[in-house]
């Protein structure tokens, strides 16, 4: 049987599973205003159409404790979906999946090959997903492009991701 987007939403929502989600932006450029914050637009415009309220977008400066403390701040209490854009690449700077890594409890390593496979350019990412209580954290990459193209590889499971970390059954 073949399920859609629409279809784990629609169960998300029945199971009564929030579609609540943050975004944090990670980058040096972005937090000096020096450019403007182009993937977290398109991120939080993309969650949106997939049933996702933004609660909270955030900018952090690449770096390990920048990123792990706005993490912690974030997923503190939150019952939800956390992306990251940026800082996930071969940059001396890119440490998000470094600072993700010190923060979550469980990794959900699917997720971040799925995100992966998405493109040729995606097996360059370095990016991490997984889960600090009931918060799920995906890192994807900060070009606008590369972080749609990983959030739409994993979409479709989110939903029930999201109910599994706060005690739904199983299948």
């Amino acid at each position: 049987m073949s399920t859609d987007a629409s279809d784990h939403t629609r169960m998300g929502n029945l199971a009564g599973v929030r579609l609540v989600a943050k975004v944090l932006t990670v980058s040096g450029s972005v937090s000096q205003g020096t450019r403007q914050d182009r993937s977290g637009d398109e991120l939080a415009a993309s969650l949106a159409n997939h049933g996702y309220r933004v609660v909270e977008r955030r900018v952090v400066p690449d770096g390990v404790e920048s990123v792990a403390a706005a993490l912690t701040a974030l997923a503190s209490s939150f019952a939800g979906l956390l992306v990251t854009t940026g800082g996930t690449g071969f940059s001396p700077t890119d440490l998000t999946p470094e600072a993700t890594r010190s923060v979550i409890e469980r990794e959900a390593p699917g997720l971040a090959e799925a995100m992966r496979a998405v493109s040729p350019l995606g097996r360059l990412s370095r990016g991490v997903a997984g889960a600090v209580g009931q918060c799920l954290v995906l890192n994807v990459p900060g070009s606008p492009k590369g972080a749609i193209e990983s959030l739409e590889a994993v979409v479709d499971i989110l939903p029930h991701a999201l109910e599994l970390l706060v005690g739904g059954t199983p299948h």
